[in-house]
């Protein structure tokens, strides 16, 4: 029975987790196929591509909360047979993000200045910087709403439909990308408007398939509905500086150790992103397999299922090493020729290579603790790893001039107290203190 019982979980994550890997590397490769198409045109580029999409993916994590919240409070209202509040909930979440979407615009229109010389834009590299970054700024509102999308499909259990619909963006991205950058001859310019069409292609399919899954959904704003979003977002959205900061303190560090470091380091923390969202896929099942079994009552239940999400985590993540070890030599060369940048990128290859493991346990926990509730724990441990380790090591690094392996080392200590901290939350003593938390 207890056989029998871990199979029919374990297809549960499979079916959950493996379409979920597949969205969550999709969503990256938009970025790395934009790094391989302005990586052909030189170091310069590259590193004004890189400058950028850490502020992108910087905005990626101050808004997750649309995503994550909306997928384990989903998860919950449909555990708990309330299918009317589930809808109401990612109702008013699509309000919150078409309301942020041109706010968010606004300011990066406004501010693209001050952002690049944050950001350690000088010289060459300022203007390309500045011309992505106002041209991308056109997809905030697409990027909100698809964020929401894939949080609302993944809380009703429903992870292929997101998978679909980013396959079909990443199509789109590759060709007009190519065709912008390369044959009309725009340069940068081309990535970011190929990476515009795509998201508001793939935001108009979210709205499409959204209306017809939720069977006619009351798209009226909803103020109670609203305050119960926003006080639930409050701690995600919280725990943003923590993680802000260790992305583009390093990025502005790398940035001013030269164009050979932030862009070698540009393509080591694309590739490391692409392969910590396909880990993330047992994140997404934790959610939504998590949050349903607490929203239905079933705490045991539960506990069971993260135990086995773990598992799955750091199976992945020791499978994944050697293969990405092997790589080294091979998949930088697919993002430049510039010998200074592959030097710097085998500098810290093998050292990304050897923290998959640590990630299998570090992004599974999270999705495990968003589908409990345990927001408040992610905010503190979150701020410690980034701001304790990270940032100071990174700091350190810049001064000694310890380049891009400096940073890097910084890195894997935030994954080593990320993962100490998530696997003390997770064990039965730490479990119960979150579950009588927040149940």
């Amino acid at each position: 029975m207890a056989r029998h019982r871990l199979d029919g979980m374990d297809r549960e994550i499979g079916r959950l987790a493996l379409p979920a890997m597949g969205a969550l590397a999709a969503d990256p490769l938009l970025s790395l196929v934009d790094t391989a198409l302005v990586g052909a045109l030189g170091p310069v580029p590259l590193a004004a591509l890189g400058i950028n999409l850490a502020v992108f993916t910087t905005l990626f994590v101050t808004f997750n909360f649309l995503t994550y919240g909306t997928t384990a409070e989903v998860a919950r209202h449909r555990g708990a047979g309330d299918g009317a509040g589930a809808v109401a909930y990612a109702m008013q979440a699509l309000w919150l993000a078409l309301g942020l979407g041109v706010a968010l615009f606004v300011v990066l229109q406004g501010t693209a200045p001050l952002i690049a010389q944050l950001m350690g834009a000088t010289g060459d590299v300022r203007a390309p910087t500045l011309t992505y970054l106002q041209i991308r700024s056109w997809s905030a509102v697409p990027f909100l709403i698809i964020m929401v999308g894939h949080g609302t499909f993944r809380g009703l259990k429903d992870t292929t439909t997101p998978l679909k619909i980013s396959l079909l963006a990443n199509v789109a991205n590759v060709i007009v990308s190519y065709l912008l950058i390369h044959q009309a001859g725009l340069g940068i310019a081309g990535a970011a408007w190929g990476t515009v069409i795509a998201q508001t292609g793939a935001a108009v399919a979210f709205l499409l398939q959204g209306r017809r899954t939720l069977q006619s959904p009351d798209f009226r704003f909803n103020p109670t509905a609203m305050r119960r979003l926003v006080r639930i977002s409050r701690d995600l959205f919280l725990r943003t500086p923590s993680l802000l900061s260790g992305t583009l303190i390093t990025t502005a560090i790398a940035a001013r150790m030269g164009i050979t470091v932030i862009a070698g380091h540009q393509v080591v923390r694309e590739v490391w992103t692409l392969l910590a969202l396909t880990l993330d896929g047992f994140a997404i099942a934790g959610q939504a397999m998590v949050g349903t079994s607490l929203g239905s009552g079933e705490t045991s239940l539960a506990y069971q299922q993260t135990k086995r999400l773990l598992g799955w985590g750091v199976v992945t993540g020791i499978v994944l090493t050697p293969v990405v070890f092997a790589l080294g030599g091979l998949a930088p060369r697919l993002f430049t020729r510039d010998a200074g940048v592959l030097i710097d990128i085998g500098q810290v290859w093998w050292l990304m290579a050897l923290l998959l493991p640590i990630g299998g346990v570090v992004f599974v926990a999270d999705g495990i603790l968003m589908g409990i509730g345990d927001l408040r724990f992610l905010l503190w441990s979150t701020a410690l790893a980034s701001l304790g380790a990270l940032v100071p090591i990174g700091l350190i690094a810049l001064r000694l001039e310890g380049g891009i392996l400096g940073l890097w080392v910084g890195m894997a200590a935030l994954m080593v107290v990320r993962g100490t901290t998530c696997v003390w939350r997770l064990s039965p003593a730490g479990w119960e203190r979150a579950t009588n938390r927040v149940l």
